[in-house]
């Protein structure tokens, strides 16, 4: 792990800073300083920014980033962003983050306490608001250190290949719904939004307007349909606040350190930020990407899920992106420009046996690389093949293809994967004391990582007898038999399947499985996810509009998986499941081919999948020679 430079002044906070935007909209910032004897310190600092809708007086947001940073030598500003508690304004998801962004940035380096440079930092949400800042390219921005955000939200982060992620009606109606500022002020509003049992909720898709607890915050209920049922891709999707991709050649040229994990939900976002702004930028763009799944904290944690990678994988977040604006606000040496570009944690190699936390030993290492993807990946073609097989060999003749009936009714629950926000707070029991929106525990719903793939009541759906998925009969499996020698899978991923419909839309998912061997603490053996994707066929042809399908003919989907880097060991096997739902990860299809969320309608659809030397289904693997 990095060490980091220790403390070196006192702090002193100054708290709602009123910021004026170019609307005349004031957003509240608190202001920590560098200080002696109680004092702010009189010189200029560089200064670093954090712009979050969680409450910028969070006191483990001021601790780690205020108190922590300033205390070494910076002017931190930490805002609340437009309509989230502090800041006036009204709240729309992403939307106002990079105008408000601009005006912040430049702002700060106005002030006598700031030298004119400066960073910006965050997780998450915040991580959108400093790319959409960036992406203005205000003057006095000097250096960033995005981890784990979008990219574009319609391609793998709000919307995923047609299909809607559900963690995001979640983060409206029963994670940050109730934080709101309607919620907050009007004890009516938050009573009712804290009654949220957002389990319940999800039983009860599609949502219908003004018919859920969303109906007491307009604002909110607007914004979460907008994206709720905007399938296509244009211009609603394209603005600076949604999308970073479409405005690379005006992003701001700075250092900028993009940090992700294997099993986060913007795994391929943050990769795409890497890989299209260090094409075009002549600053240098570094990469880190861990086995972790969302959150700064998991940067610290040796697993993901209910598998370990060893001790190796966590690192000190804090004390890594100290370094990183010390070396290029401050001047102050540092290796890190001496290390490649790209840092990524390989996983796999572990004995598979259970560890003293109950976890599965996968293993691990890190790897320094000079770009992503490797230049040196053989890009290698396994076959769906009858019977269930996944061969290097081509179909050559006809072979039968593979049918299941996929009933939105009963969708095949998710089970781990790249996933955040799919939560809720807990709800408050039949008759117990009214508990504070900001002391309630969180309910998480959708649990992200590693898991083996069979249900359990800690996931969202599954229900008794509690069988592996491959069980399920609308579950098509395919999987090579046992590996002769170790099998490094490291980059991009690609599935491309031929299949037809009886419905006019539907759905097809994709998994990656490193099916472990039976050994004494898993007689079963451990079929591990590794990564997964949705499309939505009616996107087959283009995101732009939508293509309803003829029943029964035969189309070619590409679905894009996450990226990822596993080791499969010898005597392990590749496996990969095919099938139509992943819930509630993403939204389901109802298969009748209406527009997205019009009405509660669903029909069962019989989907066929090929596998024949005309129609040869396979998945692409990004293979590293040893």
């Amino acid at each position: 792990m990095e060490t980091p430079r220790p403390p070196e002044y006192d702090v002193v906070v100054m708290k709602d800073v009123m910021v004026p935007m170019r609307d005349g909209v004031r957003l509240a910032a608190d202001v920590y300083r560098p200080a002696r004897n109680g004092e702010p310190v009189p010189e200029k600092f560089p200064a670093l920014l954090e712009r979050t809708p969680y409450d910028k007086s969070d006191p483990e947001r001021s601790k780690m980033n205020g108190e922590y940073y300033a205390s070494r030598g910076y002017a931190v500003v930490l805002q609340d962003v437009r309509g989230r508690y502090k800041s006036e304004g009204e709240f729309y998801f992403l939307k106002n983050e990079g105008p408000d962004g601009y005006d912040t940035v430049e702002w700060i380096a106005r002030q006598p306490w700031c030298n004119g440079s400066v960073g910006t930092m965050g997780t998450s949400y915040m991580a959108w608001t400093q790319s959409s800042l960036a992406a203005l390219n205000p003057p006095h921005l000097k250096a960033m250190f995005v981890n784990q955000g979008g990219s574009n939200a319609h391609t793998s982060s709000v919307r995923h290949m047609g299909a809607f992620e559900m963690r995001f009606l979640c983060w409206a109606l029963g994670f940050q719904g109730p934080k709101s500022k309607e919620a907050l002020e009007d004890p009516v509003i938050g009573k009712a939004l804290g009654q949220v049992n957002m389990r319940d909720w999800l039983t009860r898709t599609p949502l219908k307007r003004g018919c859920s607890p969303l109906r007491f915050i307009p604002n909110y209920e607007k914004w979460a349909f907008d994206i709720i049922t905007h399938g296509d891709y244009d211009e609603f999707w394209k603005g600076v606040g949604f999308n970073i991709e479409e405005h690379y050649a005006q992003h701001a040229d700075v250092p900028s350190y993009y940090s992700g994990g294997w099993y986060d939900s913007y795994t391929r976002s943050t990769l795409d930020n890497f890989v299209g702004l260090s094409r075009i930028k002549k600053q240098p763009i570094k990469l880190i990407m861990g086995p972790w799944t969302h959150g700064w904290k998991t940067l610290g944690l040796s697993y993901a899920g209910d598998v370990d990678f060893g001790p190796e994988a966590a690192i000190d977040y804090p004390a890594l992106r100290l370094k990183w604006f010390d070396h290029w606000l401050k001047g102050i040496p540092t290796d890190l420009m001496e290390e490649p570009p790209v840092k990524i944690f390989v996983m796999g190699g572990g004995d598979g046996r259970k560890n003293g936390q109950g976890r599965m030993n996968h293993g691990g290492h890190w790897r320094y690389e000079q770009e992503w993807p490797l230049a040196r990946t053989q890009y290698t073609a396994y076959y769906l093949r009858a019977g269930g097989g996944l061969s290097l060999q081509r179909p050559a003749a006809e072979e039968p293809p593979d049918s299941y009936l996929y009933d939105p009714r009963d969708p095949v629950p998710t089970i781990g994967g790249n996933m955040s926000s799919l939560a809720g707070l807990m709800p408050r029991p039949e008759g117990a004391r009214e508990i504070p929106v900001e002391q309630r525990e969180i309910d998480i719903i959708g649990i992200a990582g590693a898991f083996h793939q069979k249900e359990h009541p800690q996931f969202f759906g599954c229900k008794p007898p509690y069988l592996p998925l491959a069980s399920r009969q609308d579950v098509l499996v395919y999987v090579t038999p046992p590996l002769e020698r170790d099998l490094e899978v490291t980059g991009p991923i690609t599935v491309k399947l031929w299949a037809s419909s009886s419905a006019r839309d539907t759905d097809f998912t994709a998994k990656l499985i490193d099916v472990h061997p039976p050994h004494e603490d898993y007689p079963e053996g451990y079929a591990m996810n590794l990564t997964d994707t949705i499309l939505r066929a009616r996107y087959r042809n283009s995101r732009e509009k939508g293509e309803l399908l003829k029943p029964g003919q035969i189309y070619p989907f590409t679905l894009i998986l996450y990226p990822t880097s596993n080791v499969f060991k010898a005597g392990h096997r590749i496996r990969l499941d095919i099938s139509s739902s992943n819930y509630p990860r993403f939204d389901l299809n109802p298969n009748t081919g209406d527009p997205l969320w019009s009405n509660g309608k669903t029909v069962v659809a019989e989907n066929t999948l090929y596998h024949d030397a005309a129609h040869p289904s396979h998945i692409v693997l990004p293979i590293i020679p040893t």
